[in-house]
């Protein structure tokens, strides 16, 4: 399978080759045809699985197709609705770079005039000051990415008109609900045109039964048409083939002095360590430092500016260990991320999958280590169970747990499966004497 094969324009196909992309991934092949064909899309594809190509490419595709129009309005055809702030950076980079890879000769076009106006992606996230993006704004946008608390700002500063929209895309559809923009994502599509295409991007889609995944059954009947379902074989809970996986069973007070001796043995690799609060990553991050170790923290509550700042800081190499909450998980392409280390635990098999998906991305091998106290050993197997892989436990010399197991909840402690409020009550309930 190539790209010219998918039916994408020949300029499209030279920008690819500009940026060393030669062959579509499984998610591509399945869903850029669909997408040119106009038909609404309902993907299943985990992060690294080059889902953000499989419908920038048709975009873009369709956006100079519009732009040979004499009648063209700037107003953007296409909205890219994603969760979190990091996500709009990247997928708008991609989109930028693939515009700023076409060739600019009109023969590369057609023989018979000048190549269309170059194409404008918008990125629009909150965090930051609103006046760049709405001065950004005053030339139009072809396309816009964002986050959708910021289009409804934007909008309410009458920045944008979204009723020429011709295509949706929510990315990481399941996320944007977990994350609680349900309400915002209903005020966002009542600005929109009833006929438009819908594609919808999801790593979870079918897998749960409540919550979320439940949510995201019922805006998928909503918006979308007779869609073409496609799946990436690799989506869903089972985790890469390239990471390597280590379970390191370990005193919950001695997973920091862990972590510093993975790191010396390890040489020093560019690692992201997740903790599960804002608190942890600060004091983590501090006894690493006290240590001689280069890190940083991430986590929800600092400025977007801090955010960024840290990230290419990373990506510089002013330091080698970034340790995050799961702000991190996903949304996050890390360039050379050798390791992934789960210093606590996820809450889910889901939210495992797409930590260690932070490596052994674009072929690349990684290596994914989780640190298990021994009263955390059942919450383990679960995600384990639920993976479908089995990571053998190590004991390191110096490390030899001492803590006692406390009595294990039969679920683990996994998210979706322990019993509600309601249930317990009416046990209780029903064990009362008559």
């Amino acid at each position: 399978m190539t790209f010219p094969s998918l039916g994408l324009l020949p300029a499209l196909v030279d920008a690819l080759a500009r940026t060393e992309r030669t062959e579509p991934t499984p998610i591509q092949a399945q869903a850029i045809p669909a997408v040119l064909a106009g038909r609404d899309l309902l993907a299943q594809a985990p992060t690294g699985s080059g889902k953000t190509l499989a419908y920038a490419l048709p975009l873009l595709q369709q956006a100079l197709r519009g732009s040979s129009n004499p009648q063209h309005q700037r107003d953007p055809a296409a909205l890219v609705l994603v969760p979190t702030r990091e996500l709009a950076q990247q997928v708008g980079e991609v989109l930028r770079a693939l515009v700023r890879a076409l060739p600019p000769h009109a023969s590369a076009w057609r023989s018979d005039g000048p190549p269309p106006p170059r194409l404008r992606v918008a990125v629009l996230q909150g965090g930051v000051s609103i006046n760049p993006q709405l001065m950004a704004l005053r030339g139009g946008a072809d396309i816009v990415v964002a986050t959708p608390g910021r289009v409804l700002d934007v909008v309410a500063h009458n920045g944008l008109h979204l009723d020429r929209l011709k295509t949706l895309v929510l990315d990481e559809a399941d996320r944007l609900l977990a994350l609680g923009f349900a309400d915002e994502l209903d005020r966002v599509l009542g600005l929109l045109p009833a006929q438009r295409q819908n594609l919808l991007f999801s790593a979870t889609y079918g897998q749960g039964t409540g919550g979320a995944g439940t949510a995201l059954q019922a805006v998928a009947e909503r918006l979308l048409q007779d869609p073409v379902q496609v799946r990436d074989e690799s989506a869903g809970s089972q985790p890469p083939a390239a990471i390597q996986q280590r379970a390191i069973v370990v005193d919950t007070t001695r997973r920091t002095p862990l972590l510093r001796h993975l790191l010396a043995e390890l040489g020093q690799p560019r690692t992201l360590v997740f903790v599960a609060t804002r608190h942890a990553t600060e004091m983590v991050t501090a006894k690493l430092a006290r240590a001689g170790v280069k890190a940083a923290a991430l986590h929800g509550e600092l400025s977007q500016g801090t955010r960024w700042r840290v990230l290419d800081g990373l990506g510089r190499g002013e330091f080698h260990v970034l340790v995050a909450t799961d702000v991190a998980a996903r949304g996050l392409d890390i360039p050379d991320l050798a390791l992934v280390v789960n210093h606590d635990l996820p809450r889910s098999a889901d939210d495992h999958v797409h930590r260690i998906g932070r490596t052994g991305r674009a072929g690349a091998s990684g290596l994914a280590i989780s640190l298990v106290p021994p009263g955390a050993e059942a919450h383990f197997r679960l995600i384990e169970k639920r993976q479908g892989q089995r990571v053998p436990r190590e004991v390191l010399p110096g490390f030899e747990p001492t803590e006692v197991p406390a009595p294990q909840d039969p679920t683990g402690g996994v998210k979706g499966k322990r019993k509600s409020k309601k249930d317990r009550l009416r046990e209780q309930a029903a064990a009362r004497p008559a």
